[in-house]
């Protein structure tokens, strides 16, 4: 290739992605959902949840991934159960959902797993999630559990 060349493809790369990462929109991830991801959170509540994940990650406020969580949930410890909708094979959470509901635990489905581990500040895909409440962003946990817990959930 020539310099013309190489700099024009060099450009095109840097146009297509900032971050260096192609970024799916919500139709496009939502194609590749579980069955079973029932209640799916909104793009906009899907967005608050990230938004909290980070926060409570940056405190030390989250138990991260299916069998740490499921030790939590049995131990009795609250919040909100974060739920990615692209996992494969299902087997590997489908029983947190009937847990939650046991323990009248609110949990909503997002749809990509890559976007939950980045939140959490991990380069990981991350499945499921658990977020704890802290005084430091108590504001934004509170809407995240009015908005989970009001979504519909499945029969």
């Amino acid at each position: 290739m020539t310099k013309v060349k190489e700099e024009k493809a060099i450009k095109e790369d840097a146009g297509a992605t900032e971050t260096g990462v192609t970024e799916k929109s919500y139709l496009e991830l939502i194609a590749n959902m579980n069955p079973i991801a029932n209640p799916l959170a909104t793009k906009k509540l899907s967005k608050k949840l990230y938004k909290c994940v980070k926060k409570a990650s940056k405190l030390k406020q989250i138990r991260r991934g299916v069998k740490e969580v499921q030790k939590f949930i049995n131990k009795g410890e609250t919040g909100i159960v974060v739920l990615a909708g692209d996992t494969l094979p299902i087997d590997v959470y489908c029983h947190l959902p009937v847990m939650c509901e046991d323990r009248s635990l609110p949990y909503a489905y997002i749809p990509s797993k890559v976007d939950l581990g980045l939140s959490a500040g991990s380069k990981r895909p991350t499945c499921v999630i658990m977020i704890k409440s802290h005084e430091d962003y108590k504001e934004a946990y509170d809407a995240c559990f009015d908005e989970v817990s009001a979504l519909p959930k499945p029969l």
